[in-house]
């Protein structure tokens, strides 16, 4: 059995994701169509990753082993 007003919780805090959503969406929307991906790290917050930066860091591994 739940414990009483584990139902309001519940209700606030679907209410607070959908809030969130409806904030971001605009700029999630964007980040996407770009191919980036997007991770939710709290209200209103989010970290926006471009994946080309892996071939950066991938053809700088490349270049140290090249350099002498």
């Amino acid at each position: 059995m739940n414990p009483p007003g584990a139902a309001w919780l519940l209700l606030i805090k679907s209410r607070m994701t959908m809030a969130d959503l409806a904030l971001c969406a605009d700029q999630d929307r964007w980040a996407r169509e770009l191919k980036w991906t997007v991770s939710r790290t709290g209200f209103g917050a989010r970290h926006y990753r471009d994946p080309r930066f892996d071939l950066v860091r991938e053809l700088e591994e490349v270049g140290r082993l090249f350099t002498v």
